[in-house]
């Protein structure tokens, strides 16, 4: 009985193959002493009681999440660093220490954050 499940390089064992293996063990054990033969187990069905199964998806959706939130972040740090590469090429600013890190900082909350931005209009100099 084959319960391994590959994804990518790696070998899991699932919990649908441990008990599959389990019980075709105990079968083939128990059933030949009353003439039965045990050629296959198959589980049509196996299912966590309800309080573990929460638990699991609520850890599932976690790890989902956080893959998510670290392809947002990769995505916009690329964003800065382009922005940030192309206003001295392109001539648009010229940022001293303080703006480059303010800069840095509204990009990142502008393009991780979960609501829509609202941009703020400075009518004063920049001094």
């Amino acid at each position: 009985m084959q319960n391994l499940r590959r994804s990518g390089c790696q070998v899991e064992l699932t919990l649908h193959g441990e008990v599959s293996a389990a019980l075709e063990r105990e079968l083939q054990e128990c059933l030949p002493r009353a003439g039965v033969e045990v050629l296959e187990v198959r589980l049509s069905h196996l299912a966590y009681a309800p309080q573990i199964a929460g638990a699991m998806l609520q850890r599932q959706q976690a790890s989902a999440i956080i893959a998510a939130r670290q392809k947002i972040v990769e995505g916009a740090v690329g964003m800065v660093q382009m922005v940030l590469e192309k206003f001295p090429r392109n001539r648009i600013v010229r940022l001293d220490d303080e703006r480059h890190a303010a800069t840095v900082s509204n990009l990142l909350v502008v393009l991780c954050g979960e609501r829509e931005a609202h941009p703020v209009i400075n009518a004063g100099t920049l001094s």
